[in-house]
């Protein structure tokens, strides 16, 4: 796991931040600390949907997002088979256009 760090500020609601901080007191732990795990295995439980899957592939396809971004959300196995995929289709295009 990368120790690279950004900064980041948003707004919440009062009583999701309130839960966090209970959570952080009993865990012993601070806020930040059970935000990221939160926002950790969120991000873990969504490359797993595969309709979110679908929708994040579609990003790439459309170039809406780079290959490192792909890899990040659903894994290099996975990324690595989309990129094929893509680069089938995009071959694919080629030559109906060609045939055209």
């Amino acid at each position: 796991m990368s120790t690279d760090k950004k900064r980041v500020q948003f707004r919440a609601p009062n009583r999701l931040i309130d839960r966090a901080d209970a959570l952080a007191a009993v865990l012993g732990e601070d806020r930040t600390d059970v935000l990221v795990t939160a926002l950790r295995e969120y991000l873990q439980d969504a490359a797993h949907d595969d309709a979110l899957t679908q929708e994040i592939a579609a990003a790439y396809y459309d170039d809406e997002i780079t290959f490192e971004q792909l890899k990040a959300l659903v894994g290099a196995e996975e990324a690595a088979n989309l990129r094929v995929l893509k680069q089938q289709l995009d071959e694919d295009f080629i030559d109906e256009v060609a045939d055209a």
